[in-house]
């Protein structure tokens, strides 16, 4: 089968829909399938399959919804995505954010393969849709087939645009992931580690997770706090330097290559999100780690984790319940140890092997016509 993937982002800036797609690639490849990938780019060097990689448009930095999206948007692009699609030829055309300006968009236009549209987003309203659903719904109507990554993000999308759709989650690399990673050595130490993974942007909650650690700290001294992740960290320093709050360690960017090594350093992972969460990448990394997790309970959250099974589901933005999770489980290591094993029980159906099979048969059921 001779597959395009496509995408809206920059594929040389790293992001979620970029990786769910690198990964599907990978598996397609790997299964004796022909996949491309169609994006745009900011930079053509050091590139993963950069011989597959169909660059298309430079991309702009977007702010929205306290996020940064960098996206194609010349209307100049039409021209090179008709001539990319005559020249290949593909079978099936995936696409991910399929109403996402603009190159989504220009593909469906001139698309004569099957279409394929996974949503990934979900938030809890969208002016975007809300007043661009009756022009967007000319594209909508182009799909053959409508995945949702979750629940939360059909509900979402299907509000806007009701129809029917299968759900087909985000997956994760198990191998990467693994337990058998060597943790950080200068964490490897008395103190029990909670991390927290997330850009430093308001919708992650750390600031709630910032004050729930003040109480935890007086309850369980030996405790250390550990945040990775991109952003501004200004505010939350300041944050802690008003309460004279220790063992607070900000470890910036951390690379997907390094990252598996701070799951396996921390004995607890902590979510605190208050919304606008279509999945839980983060809790499926640290279920893969054997890691028992507090996360907020939000329907993004829901959707992968269990209360009282894998972690401790908390209401969002509470912080007396936040800490009161965090100390039951800093205090218990049996519970700790039973829940990560649940976890990573559970995370093995969210492979990217079964993700890519789930895929692959669907394409097959809309190719056939069934």
């Amino acid at each position: 089968m001779k597959i395009a993937l496509v995408s809206p982002y920059d594929f040389a800036y790293p992001g979620g829909v970029v990786v769910h797609i690198r990964h599907l690639y990978e598996q397609f490849t790997r299964m004796g399938h022909k996949a491309k990938i169609i994006a745009p780019c900011s930079s053509n060097r050091d590139i993963p399959f950069s011989e597959d990689v169909i660059p298309l448009g430079k991309p702009i930095s977007i702010y929205r919804r306290g996020t940064v999206a960098r996206v194609a948007l010349s209307p100049l692009l039409s021209r090179k995505v008709k001539a990319t699609l005559k020249e290949e030829q593909f079978e099936l055309i995936h696409l991910h954010e399929p109403l996402c300006p603009l190159l989504p968009l220009l593909v469906l236009d001139h698309s004569q393969s099957v279409n394929v549209g996974t949503f990934h987003a979900y938030h809890s309203s969208d002016m975007g849709y809300m007043f661009g659903k009756f022009i967007l719904r000319r594209w909508f109507g182009k799909l053959h087939g409508r995945i949702a990554v979750s629940k939360p993000a059909m509900d979402f999308v299907n509000g806007f645009f009701p129809a029917s759709y299968d759900i087909i989650p985000n997956g994760i690399d198990l191998e990467h992931f693994s337990t058998t990673v060597p943790p950080i050595e200068r964490f490897c130490d008395d103190k029990l580690n909670i991390l927290f993974v997330g850009r430093h942007e308001k919708r992650k909650g750390l600031r709630y997770l910032l004050a729930a650690y003040k109480r935890v700290k007086e309850e369980v001294p030996n405790t250390r706090l550990i945040i990775v992740g991109p952003g501004n960290r200004e505010h939350y320093e300041k944050q802690v330097n008003k309460v004279n709050l220790g063992d607070v360690v900000f470890a910036g960017y951390v690379s997907n290559e390094e990252l598996p090594r701070y799951y396996n350093s921390c004995h607890l992972f902590c979510a605190p999100a208050t919304g606008e969460e279509s999945f839980g990448i983060v809790l499926l990394e640290a279920m893969a780690a054997a890691k028992p997790i507090v996360a907020s309970q939000i329907e993004g959250y829901a959707s992968v984790l269990s209360h009282e099974v894998e972690g401790i589901l908390v209401p969002p933005k509470d912080g007396q319940a936040l800490a009161e999770a965090l100390v039951r489980l800093l205090s218990d290591r049996s519970l700790r140890q039973e829940m990560g094993a649940k976890g990573r029980q559970k995370v093995e159906e969210y492979s990217w092997q079964n993700i890519a099979q789930r895929l692959l048969q669907y394409y097959t059921r809309l190719l056939n016509g069934t």
